[in-house]
């Protein structure tokens, strides 16, 4: 692979951007990836609406939040796979997500087969 880190991670930020806002209809205010060994791990910041804020109040909002927002990227989990596999060659072992309606981002987490990092190197 003739890339370099800072390149493979900028297009993958890129890459789920231009995901979050087609799948999604909305993206997020930022997106920073980072390759670390075998996994590629993505914050998203900014991603939920005022009105998600508000539900969040209520703990029995919050999980609704959580569950709804978790549902719509795992119903798209075979394109996320594929975007990663078009950048880096890589196929993904797991997928993990997460969200602070807190702070309002997203973790996204791709494992891989092999170590990203080291090829990159």
């Amino acid at each position: 692979m003739d890339k370099t880190r800072g390149t493979v991670e900028s297009e993958i930020s890129k890459a789920l951007t231009h995901w979050e806002k087609n799948y999604l209809g909305r993206g997020s205010v930022s997106v920073k990836s980072d390759i670390l060994r075998d996994m590629i791990i993505v914050v998203l910041r900014g991603i939920l609406t005022p009105a998600e804020y508000s539900l969040c109040e209520k703990k029995e909002g919050l999980l609704k939040v959580k569950d709804h927002r978790n549902s719509l990227v795992e119903s798209g989990i075979d394109e996320l796979k594929a975007i990663i596999r078009s950048i880096t060659n890589q196929e993904v072992l797991s997928f993990h997500t997460d969200i602070s309606t807190q702070t309002g981002e997203r973790i996204m987490l791709f494992k891989l087969h092999t170590d990203l990092q080291s090829e990159l190197s």
